[in-house]
Formats: C-alpha cells, sequence, structure tokens
C-alpha cells in the first residue's frame, strides 16, 4: 500500500513529456536543464501535497485540492510571465 501511495506522487512528473516531445516537433518551445528541474519540483510538490490531504470530510478535501491546484498555478504563472510584477521598475 505505501509502495502504491509513493508511485502516485511521481504520476504528475509525466507531464514534462508533454514539452520534450514540443520540444523535438517544434521549435517554438525552448526549455532548458533548469526548465524542467523547476516544472519536476512544481508537479512532485504538487502530487505529494495532494496525496497527503488526509481528511474524513470530503468536502473540505477538494477544497483543499483545489486550493493546492490553484496555489500551483499561480506559481507557474509567475514564473511563466510575472503576472504579479506591477509595473514597478528600479531605476
Amino acid at each position: 500500500m505505501i509502495k502504491n501511495k509513493l508511485i502516485r506522487v511521481f504520476y504528475p512528473l509525466l507531464l514534462l513529456i508533454l514539452p520534450l516531445v514540443g520540444m523535438i516537433f517544434s521549435d517554438e518551445i525552448k526549455w532548458d536543464i533548469y526548465d524542467f528541474i523547476i516544472m519536476g519540483a512544481l508537479l512532485l510538490t504538487l502530487g505529494i501535497t495532494i496525496n497527503y490531504i488526509l481528511t474524513k470530510n470530503f468536502r473540505l478535501k477538494i477544497i483543499y485540492i483545489i486550493t493546492a491546484i490553484f496555489m500551483f498555478i499561480m506559481v507557474w504563472f509567475e514564473l511563466a510571465v510575472g503576472i504579479f510584477s506591477l509595473g514597478i521598475s528600479g531605476s
């Protein structure tokens, strides 16, 4: 049972195949090794978080999972395009 839970944590990492295949067939996707490492860490954190949300209340579990996914998306958007930068320049 523990082994099964550990394997489920790594399933989101399979999503890293999509940009890898995209890089093979298109020149518009340009990821380097650091992009894969950062996205792998984000996906692994999301998988661990969702796997360890333990509550008996179904509604509460759904709220926690939606919150975790929302936080993942916000971090992803910030790293991709900087949605939280308010146009404040350093000079």
